[in-house]
């Protein structure tokens, strides 16, 4: 089974497509999208990036072994199963054809029609309405495909369902209204169908259908523009008072360094995170680094080196350890599912890593499991009253504080950190975990 890390952005849809393939095929996947693992613009551009992958773009793939991808089709490809794939090779054949399609016949409209109401793209009226007419023309090939089928390939979920509905994605959620996808009800019940998969949800999220059209935003294009040099005007002040102006605007500039990043316009829209308040900037300044202590636990040995500097350099005025357990146990069926709910809720708290860390785990088997874990939170309370975004899963577990002198807390922290020891608080083996860092 594959196992290796994905290098990426938040967001990124493209990534989307191996994220899901590796949800249902089982490979390990760890997702860098976040400093100090990526940075992006910074980690893409270094040699050591570049070696393994020349072009410096992303999604990236570098296996345990080192084996390493480029290219989003090529890595959900190899982090599918022979079921994604097509089990045999007509039905492999089917599942390229349909990738082939997303690439050539939708994505090239879809862009088209969708960046100009992102921002991204100045608005052409005659390359629109080209490309509703191009996304019509896909959508009946589609339609008409699925009038006698539940997914595009064989009986189930396939890697050409899984490639289709991510080219999608940006139409349904911004143009595509009821009155313009309502000839195409094959499609969209299709494609609500996919999306609704634990394995797609684990990644997606709720993805809600566009209510009404998005159009060309004029202003929201104005403030995506890079700020360009223009030629000062004459004054009535003359020469002397323009000169305040041109050492503004040239400061300015200075600020501002040239993009050299090259990325398609969607991913430049993707990539740009929205600046909010930080709910953390209130706490005083602490000499724990949590970026040290997780590289220590992502590249050295968890008992010998990480554990060891965590508790050497553990501040426990600035931070706080936590330990959950999820309330509905007995509502626990298969293992995959119930590791999805870690993952979904690891994906919902993204803007949470630089000031969090967690180590959960699923214990136990089919129909017999349970969740638990420890977190290690910035400031003394716990993180997820801070901001409406994290709020979502936090009240399906119980939370207790940790001290962090006490002999429990050093086992509890040793164990979730190993994922290995007795667990004698819960009785079960651990299955899997996963870690929020």
């Amino acid at each position: 089974m594959a196992a290796g890390t994905l290098y990426t952005y938040p967001e990124n849809w493209r990534a989307f497509k191996a994220q899901i393939a590796a949800q249902y095929s089982g490979a390990r996947v760890k997702v860098a999208s976040n400093p100090p693992a990526f940075t992006f613009g910074q980690t893409n551009r270094a040699p050591a990036f570049l070696n393994n992958f020349p072009l410096g773009k992303v999604p990236a793939y570098q296996g345990d072994d080192g084996f390493c991808l480029f290219e989003s089709n090529a890595i959900a490809h190899y982090l599918s199963n022979d079921a994604l794939r097509g089990a045999t090779p007509q039905a492999a054949a089917q599942v390229l054809q349909w990738v082939s399609f997303a690439d050539s016949e939708i994505i090239p409209p879809a862009s088209a029609w969708v960046f100009p109401t992102l921002g991204i793209m100045q608005f052409n009226k005659q390359a629109t309405e080209q490309a509703k007419e191009d996304v019509k023309k896909a959508l009946a090939v589609l339609n008409q495909h699925l009038n006698t089928r539940t997914f595009l390939v064989g009986e189930r979920i396939s890697l050409a369902d899984i490639t289709v509905a991510c080219s999608m994605l940006w139409l349904y959620k911004q143009v595509l209204e009821p009155s313009f996808r309502q000839p195409y009800a094959n499609v969209s019940r299709w494609f609500v169908t996919c999306v609704n998969q634990p394995q797609f949800k684990a990644i997606l999220g709720e993805v809600k259908l566009c209510e009404k059209m998005a159009q060309f935003d004029a202003k929201k294009f104005s403030e995506m523009q890079p700020k360009k040099e223009t030629p000062m005007k004459k004054e009535k002040g003359g020469k002397e008072a323009a000169k305040p102006q041109e050492k503004k605007e040239k400061k300015k500039e200075e600020k501002k360094p040239a993009p050299e990043e090259e990325m398609d316009d969607c991913d430049a829209v993707l990539a740009a995170e929205p600046k909010t308040k930080d709910p953390f900037a209130h706490l005083p300044k602490s000499a724990f680094v949590m970026d040290e202590f997780k590289r220590k636990y992502s590249n050295e040995d968890t008992l010998k080196v990480a554990i060891p500097h965590f508790w050497e350099h553990f501040d426990t005025e600035g931070y706080s350890i936590w330990y959950c357990q999820y309330k509905y146990s007995e509502e626990l069926t298969q293992t995959f599912k119930s590791c999805n709910l870690i993952t979904g809720m690891f994906q919902r708290l993204d803007k949470l890593r630089k000031n969090a860390f967690a180590s959960v785990l699923l214990f136990g088997t089919n129909n017999d499991s349970s969740i638990s874990g420890i977190w290690i939170f910035r400031g003394q309370e716990l993180a997820f009253p801070l901001s409406s975004d994290w709020q979502i899963d936090y009240e399906s577990y119980d939370w207790r504080k940790l001290e962090p002198n006490s002999e429990e807390c050093k086992t509890m922290v040793k164990e979730y950190f190993a994922w290995e020891g007795d667990f004698k608080h819960v009785g079960k083996a651990v299955n899997q975990g996963k870690v929020f860092k």
